[in-house]
């Protein structure tokens, strides 16, 4: 059993009143700055009910972050739990050191300099089984491996892994999810009502409904860069983001490739109603140490206005801020660039749309005492956002991960929450 209570979830904040508390612009002034800091501390995995946790502490939380309606508490998201990669021979195998580990929402709340847990929802099936962060299915996804890359692990059709959170008025959560790449319905209690898909994924053996609903070309995700970024407009309409550029034609194309992809959601019809091209900044100007475009990731979006989102692009080491207006770009959904037998593809060439067009808001390189692999973004008034990052659950790729009794050898990087306090308003 998880180590908290299922406490009584709250009623849902919407977005726009998050930014009606604005402060005039003459109560501040000079640079960004960091004005808070949490970090939380060591909790063992086997108080969530992991068997045999190998010595892994509570982490991943960070993969994005969404206010809960008290000052300092949000709402996070593990991802599929502890992973890593270990190359045997010539092939690179994804390793699940606890296999039985279930993707959990997570309440937290910061006091002082301490990210207290308050609350936590594990992920379930319509039965109430755990959804596990398991690969669904081969080749689509990766074939999972116990710690030590030595034996293959059953996939299961049910796992998720989770990625940007959002709560709905009504209470329930909506999730993103890596693998297929999906969209995720789940109840306040943390049941999946409904997982939204790729059409033509043929997804079986689920125990919660699949439904096929996004363009066919979206199953040529690179692995491991599914859906991402999530937010949510004013209205209610959710804006997904891809990780990183879909592989069309070719996995050289898309890793070479700046152009990546927004879907607008609607929960009432349950259907997309909107697709637009979005085109990272280079490498370069993201993260001056870097010079590969593969390494660009969108992994946090936030709804500002009814057309308007905030949104990060990042490497491992630095991440930048843009505010984006979809009302300006080209509506793709439809169209030749859902066909992947179109040449070019949009990932090689979007000079024939409307791009997305963007506005730098703020470059977190430039803030000192931000973090590293920020995965998450709350706006929390027009003068303040809040970061949280991913820790990995404190892992390194490698037979190093872990020493000789299968014990993890922590990385010593702790999930972290900090607030900023921006130069300039967002709105």
């Amino acid at each position: 059993m998880p180590f908290l209570l299922r406490a009584a979830v709250t009623a849902a904040v919407a977005v726009p009143a998050l930014l009606l508390s604005a402060t005039p612009a003459s109560a501040h002034g000079g640079a960004a700055r960091v004005t808070a800091t949490a970090t939380l501390p060591s909790i063992p995995l086997s108080t969530l009910g992991v068997a045999d946790d190998r010595g892994v502490n509570l982490g991943g939380i960070g993969s994005d972050i969404f206010p809960a309606g008290r000052p300092g508490e949000y709402w996070t998201i593990t991802d599929r739990g502890p992973n890593g990669q270990i190359t045997v021979g010539t092939e690179k195998r994804r390793t699940f050191p606890t296999p039985d580990f279930n993707p959990t929402i997570v309440r937290v709340r910061a006091a002082g300099s301490v990210l207290k847990v308050v609350q936590t929802i594990p992920i379930t099936t319509s039965s109430g089984k755990p959804v596990t962060g398991l690969p669904n299915q081969l080749p689509h996804d990766e074939q999972p491996y116990t710690y030590n890359a030595g034996t293959p692990l059953s996939i299961n059709p049910n796992g998720l892994d989770t990625e940007g959170i959002v709560r709905a008025d009504d209470g329930t959560f909506w999730l993103v999810d890596e693998y297929s790449p999906s969209l995720v319905h789940v109840s306040s209690r943390g049941r999946v009502l409904a997982r939204y898909v790729p059409s033509g994924l043929g997804l079986t053996g689920t125990d919660y409904p699949v439904i096929e609903t996004f363009p066919a070309i979206y199953a040529s995700r690179k692995v491991n860069r599914g859906f991402e970024g999530l937010g949510v407009l004013p209205g209610g309409d959710l804006v997904i983001g891809l990780q990183s550029p879909l592989l069309v034609p070719t996995k050289a194309a898309g890793e070479a490739s700046l152009n990546t992809r927004l879907l607008r959601f609607s929960p009432r019809s349950g259907k997309v109603v909107g697709e637009y091209a979005y085109q990272f900044a280079p490498v370069s100007v993201v993260d001056p140490g870097q010079t590969n475009p593969a390494e660009l990731k969108i992994s946090s979006i936030v709804g500002l206005g009814p057309n308007t989102v905030l949104v990060q692009e990042r490497t491992d080491q630095a991440a930048r801020l843009y505010r984006a207006d979809l009302r300006k770009a080209t509506n793709l959904l439809g169209g030749p660039y859902d066909n992947p037998a179109t040449t070019p593809s949009l990932e090689q060439d979007a000079s024939a749309v409307t791009l997305i067009p963007k506005t730098l808001v703020i470059d977190l390189n430039t803030v000192p005492g931000t973090q590293k692999k920020i995965e998450g973004v709350a706006v929390l008034n027009p003068w303040t956002i809040a970061l949280i990052n991913d820790n990995d659950f404190g892992m390194t790729d490698g037979p190093a991960a872990f020493d000789a009794s299968g014990r993890l050898i922590d990385s010593g990087i702790k999930t972290t929450l900090v607030t900023v306090r921006l130069a300039h308003p967002l709105v």
